[in-house]
């Protein structure tokens, strides 16, 4: 309204030099370089990126993945020497199929925005090693990790953790790979940090925005590091500053968390391995799911007998997957009911599980799965997704499975062969001609091989 007083904007005063009075982007810098490296972490980090390098590969050929890489050839001429936008799409490619790592405390997929950053970095710096790389992917899930275990539950109510503390990841992997300072090192997550961004609306309209989440996340960090290295200053408290990403966009923040047990084994070996190619959310369904399927068939029931399914889980769960009747394989991937539905029809879960026709064939059984929070489960999360799968039968008995953990976390991880498969199949799926080569370099890579190239993947 005309001649109505409007508060005028205050600069808020400057604040302490980070190297005179420590931030807590500073203290976490310094607690992971000085965190010791053993064989083991390497041999595990290599692992890892098998795991991402595969998912790159087989992401090309999804439709999503297909219009990814059109745009990047014609507008961008990827695969380049331009690094950032080699890990824009490799981040992108690599969260694409839903069959990424997943860090449970931090609610973090760390493998999709750190390793194509520092893959894509290692391109561009031919004297680096396959051992630095794999350092640097360690620092980098260490410090997105840390960051997502701090922003608080209210956060991913609204907020896709990976976009929001990917790019600390990556900023962190990409200033290991460098070589930058301290102080660089504080400016490379301060504009990192600024950088964060992906919001949870795209999945109403099941849209392909998620996967850009990813792909910024690798390209802000590793840009930022870029900068940084140049002199270019980043806010030192950008996560607990009054204007920061704790005051902006976490209702709940748990700062503390972001240095808490520093004597841990490094995230990664906290971090966990998907099976199957669907939101990390739907896991203890599945494997409850693939259970039932054995129990009922142990007891050779129809599956007519079946007259209703309830699953009890923790809360975000149903925040994220609810979705009874999903239109699409990547709605799909984001269901419970049908997830459950095509577990226990089937007795496995394999990237066809989502197509039209399977979800034509599961759709009568998932309309029978109703959900329900349950208060101990939710208590339990975010360090246990578990959850309690109850088949209600027509003669009034009840067959009932609890799952505390899926199958590919710490608790009960994929073996070594099982990750070799795992990638195998995603090469094949990929038409992927050298996949054996690729699985070869990648585990190599901890005893002193070369890094596997981004620019190999996306060619």
């Amino acid at each position: 309204m005309h001649g109505e007083h409007k508060p005028e904007y205050t600069r808020p005063e400057p604040e302490p030099d980070p190297l005179q009075d420590n931030s807590l982007t500073a203290d976490l810098t310094a607690l992971i370089q000085s965190k010791p490296v053993t064989d083991e972490d390497l041999e595990a980090a290599a692992l890892f990126v098998l795991d991402a390098a595969a998912n790159i590969a087989a992401a090309r050929k999804y439709p999503p993945g297909r219009i990814m890489m059109s745009w990047a050839r014609d507008c961008c001429g990827v695969p380049g020497p331009d690094a950032g936008r080699n890990a824009l799409i490799g981040g992108g490619l690599c969260h694409m199929l839903e069959s990424d790592d997943l860090h449970r405390a931090s609610v973090v997929h760390p493998g999709c925005a750190v390793i194509p950053a520092a893959l894509a970095l290692a391109d561009c710096l031919p004297e680096v090693s396959g051992r630095q790389v794999l350092t640097s992917v360690l620092w980098g899930y260490e410090a997105a990790i840390r960051v997502g275990m701090a922003v608080g539950p209210g956060h991913y109510k609204v907020w896709h953790n990976t976009g929001t503390c990917g790019p600390f990841g990556s900023a962190m992997a990409a200033a290991c790979l460098i070589g930058l300072s301290e102080a660089q090192t504080i400016n490379a997550l301060g504009n990192a940090g600024t950088q964060s961004a992906g919001l949870w609306q795209f999945l109403a309209d099941g849209a392909m925005s998620k996967f850009l989440h990813a792909g910024r996340a690798a390209e802000a960090g590793l840009v930022s590091a870029q900068l940084a290295e140049r002199g270019f200053t980043g806010a030192a408290r950008i996560l607990e500053g009054g204007q920061g990403m704790f005051a902006g966009a976490c209702p709940d923040p748990e700062p503390d968390a972001v240095l808490a047990d520093p004597d841990q084994p490094w995230q990664l070996h906290l971090t966990s391995i998907k099976p199957w190619p669907c939101c990390r959310h739907t896991h203890g369904p599945i494997a409850a799911g693939l259970a039932m399927h054995d129990r009922v068939a142990a007891l050779s029931l129809p599956l007519d007998d079946i007259a209703g399914i309830e699953l009890a889980t923790y809360q975000a769960a149903l925040d994220v997957c609810d979705q009874p009747r999903p239109d699409s394989d990547y709605a799909a991937k984001f269901s419970l009911q049908h997830c459950i539905a095509a577990a226990l029809r089937e007795g496995r879960v394999v990237p066809g599980s989502f197509e039209e026709g399977a979800r034509r064939e599961a759709a009568g059984l998932a309309a029978n799965v109703t959900l329900r929070a349950d208060a101990a489960l939710d208590a339990a999360y975010p360090l246990h997704w578990g959850c309690a799968l109850t088949a209600k039968l027509r003669n009034g008995e009840k067959i009932e499975i609890v799952k505390h953990d899926a199958k590919g976390d710490p608790e009960d991880p994929l073996s070594p062969s099982d990750l070799i498969d795992k990638a195998g199949v995603l090469l094949r799926q990929a038409v992927h001609g050298n996949s054996g080569q690729l699985i070869d370099q990648a585990l190599a890579m901890a005893t002193g091989g070369a890094p596997v190239s981004l620019r190999g993947l996306l060619a």
